[in-house]
């Protein structure tokens, strides 16, 4: 007999404010947990050629310890109110995923519950609610048939959890299985949720840091004031939308795509380079634009710089030491574009750009 007769309906009911904060996270959250000294410190990483995933790994994983833990907890606590918690575990998740206006909190965590994704829900379920029965059955089936294999190998998994010495549940293996399965899944989330706002938030930073440190000023808004020596962020083109539009002199300028795109996507990087307008209209006067694609490394042996040259724009690899230099000496080469850099020694790069930094408006370059 359970201890509460009401049916749980909610996850994240179980769980408090400080963990349900932990299920999402925007780009100015983000900066408020990690604080401005830290995202500068990780812009000057990525300009130094330093991996963005190197210097966000260990927030990504902070963050998911956290959430593990409040996992636990709600598990935890599902228990000491209902004594069967775990065993009803998937018939819970799948009453509250057939429900109408989910909140993406409650969707995800009982997604987790039985081992999805948003991804993974999409593919095996199809948006088709009528599908959600046969999928938890077949899912509570496999944990059977996996758990008396456990069982006959390893003998019965038993003993007591508890919390502030108070007994919060049963250890099994059902229990075990069941909660690994939820991380997982959760891990799968949370990694593909940071992968997208850390990427979004840090090219802003990076490009808007990079032209600051180059001499440009940012103009807060998608249009031009002084019409040189200027630049501002997203700016919608005639074609597609470019990370930024730097203006060097009246008639000359260019245009900046940013991503942290691996090696084994070039036909993207190549795309970009052809999208862009070679020429816009900014107040009275034709522009020539150049185009300068941003990546984070390319592949050994691959053409594609040249390739990119041939289709007049160039392609700068975040992955190369202090890819800024080559920045500027571009911009040099198809603007006249003037800037200590291009003539700096490769071993005063270090120093110049941790000091530049120091004075980069990093805050005005946060999405609003």
């Amino acid at each position: 007999m359970t201890k509460n007769q009401q049916p749980i309906t909610s996850f994240v009911g179980l769980m408090d404010e400080g963990s349900k904060a932990l299920l999402t996270t925007t780009g100015s959250e983000l900066i408020k947990k990690i604080g401005i000294d830290t995202a500068r410190t990780v812009v000057l990483d990525v300009l130094s050629g330093r991996n963005l995933r190197d210097s966000t790994e260990m927030l990504t994983r902070q963050r998911l310890a956290l959430i593990n833990v409040a996992t636990v907890q709600m598990v935890l606590k599902g228990s000491a109110i209902q004594d069967d918690f775990v065993e009803k575990l998937p018939e819970i998740a799948e009453r509250i995923m057939v429900q109408k206006r989910l909140s993406k909190h409650e969707r995800w965590m009982a997604q987790w519950i039985l081992g999805l994704t948003d991804k993974a829900s999409q593919n095996v379920l199809r948006d088709d609610a009528s599908l959600l029965a046969e999928y938890r059955e077949r899912y509570e089936t496999i944990y059977d048939e996996v758990i008396a294999k456990a069982v006959a190998q390893y003998g019965t998994l038993g003993g007591k959890i508890t919390v502030n010495n108070e007994q919060a549940a049963n250890l099994s293996w059902k229990f075990m299985l069941y909660l690994l399965g939820i991380v997982g899944a959760q891990t799968l989330t949370v990694r593909g949720s940071e992968k997208s706002v850390y990427g979004k938030l840090f090219e802003r930073l990076v490009l808007g840091s990079l032209l600051h440190i180059l001499g440009f000023e940012y103009t807060g808004t998608n249009s031009a004031s002084k019409f040189r020596e200027e630049f501002w962020l997203s700016s919608q083109g005639d074609r597609r939308e470019s990370d930024a539009t730097a203006l060097w002199e009246v008639g000359k300028g260019a245009r900046f795509d940013i991503g942290f795109i691996g090696r084994g996507n070039p036909e993207i990087s190549l795309d970009k380079v052809t999208r862009f307008t070679r020429e816009i209209e900014l107040g009275r006067s034709t522009w020539y634009m150049a185009t300068i694609i941003i990546i984070d490394r390319i592949g050994a042996g691959s053409k594609i710089k040249d390739l990119a040259k041939k289709a007049d724009g160039n392609i700068v690899q975040m992955s190369m030491a202090y890819w800024p230099k080559e920045v500027a000496t571009i911009l040099n080469e198809r603007l006249g574009f003037e800037h200590p850099l291009v003539s700096m020694p490769r071993a005063d790069i270090k120093s110049y750009l941790t000091e530049a930094m120091k004075t980069v408006p990093l805050e005005s370059f946060l999405p609003k």
